[in-house]
């Protein structure tokens, strides 16, 4: 009971320390906000590799080469070719295919005859960006091949027309794909800086060998300082949300349970990694420094502006040990594809294995700096 009250003290201690000081107050609000409604309303990415499914009923020699042309492009791979209804969803639902082209049984008799040839597009919509690279892409391929059977054919007019039907993000907006991502990012920075600076800010001000004859230990002490960060990634967290929601009208279509417990799980992480930084650091700008030094390969690393997919072998190794990648995934499956706790799970032990391993070195790492 001792220990917890004492531990409850210096968490109290803590965030007076934090909130009491108007720059500190400043850091922790505004700079969260103005990069929301940057990033929100100007972030735009273009990515580059475009696996599809082809489902050809009509197994003609122009359906074929419709198909032809579109995986012998360079912009699109091919994964599968699906031989009934029932496969399209799973190649959609488990990101094997960015997008499914189905070609029906009348493909080649409604060009024969001159009427338009339906195509149906189902397309992954949750990265919108990269949905509609891929349109364009697909667009152009339609084009030409019109052209070619126009002249072959002696027709007029486009024999082949697509039918478009975006899933997870039906309007493609870019919005549903970088917002949510932003969250992960803004609570990373606010945890990261805030415990980062923790320890240090004891160095700087003198009292650090005050705190170490008060009857707290080292791991009391660690505790301690954990605490307040969480807290306020937590309300931090919470409120840019709320701003996701009801400012950018982003669906959150999953379990709000399954995101907090993610959104937990990464500030562990996000905590043990800032206070390692904040037991090395011997002033707060020394804190800020190292809490920067891992805050931008983190982002980079983390699929938020690009695919892990696109990158090197060896740099998707490293990926293995960045708390955002799988956050990033729990945010999206969460607002975008309605995930619950069983379709996350493999997202939330990585995180824990990282909190426990992060929060175990920053122990280890007080414990050496004290001596």
């Amino acid at each position: 009971m001792n220990t917890l009250r004492r531990i409850v003290a210096l968490a109290i201690k803590e965030l007076f320390a934090i909130l009491k000081d108007r720059k500190s107050r400043i850091v922790l609000i505004a700079p969260p906000l103005a990069q929301l409604v940057v990033f929100g309303y100007a972030a735009s990415f273009d990515l580059n590799h475009i696996p599809v499914a082809v489902y050809n009923e009509d197994r003609s020699t122009p359906s074929r080469e419709l198909v032809a042309r579109v995986i012998g492009s360079v912009h699109f791979d091919l994964v599968a070719q699906l031989d009934h209804d029932a496969q399209i969803a799973p190649m959609i639902d488990n990101k094997q295919a960015l997008m499914v082209l189905h070609l029906g049984p009348r493909f080649s008799a409604d060009l024969k005859r001159g009427n338009s040839a339906q195509v149906q597009l189902i397309i992954d919509g949750r990265n919108s960006n990269t949905a509609l690279l891929a349109l364009g892409y697909l667009r152009t391929i339609f084009t030409d091949f019109n052209l070619q059977w126009s002249r072959e054919n002696g027709r007029a007019g486009p024999p082949a027309a697509l039918q478009i039907r975006p899933w997870y993000n039906e309007n493609l907006l870019s919005r549903w794909f970088i917002v949510p991502g932003i969250v992960g990012l803004l609570m990373l920075v606010i945890t990261t800086v805030v415990t980062g600076l923790s320890v240090a800010r004891e160095r700087e001000a003198g009292t650090f060998d005050q705190l170490l004859v008060t009857p707290l230990r080292p791991v009391e002490i660690l505790l301690g300082k954990s605490i307040p960060g969480i807290l306020i990634g937590l309300v931090e967290g919470s409120f840019i949300l709320l701003l996701v929601v009801y400012w950018f009208e982003v669906p959150l279509r999953g379990s709000l349970g399954a995101l907090y417990l993610g959104v937990f799980l990464f500030l562990l992480s996000a905590v043990g990694i800032g206070l390692m930084i904040s037991s090395l650091a011997v002033t707060q700008q020394q804190g800020i420094l190292g809490a920067f030094l891992f805050l931008v390969p983190a982002v980079i690393l983390s699929g938020f502006a690009t695919p892990i997919a696109n990158m090197p072998e060896v740099v998707q190794y490293l990926t293995l040990v960045n708390p955002m990648r799988y956050f990033m995934v729990i945010l999206r499956g969460v607002f975008l594809e309605g995930d619950s706790y069983t379709l996350l799970f493999n997202q939330y032990w990585p995180m824990a294995i990282i909190a426990v391993v992060t929060l175990s070195l920053a122990g280890w790492l007080f414990r050496h700096r004290l001596y």
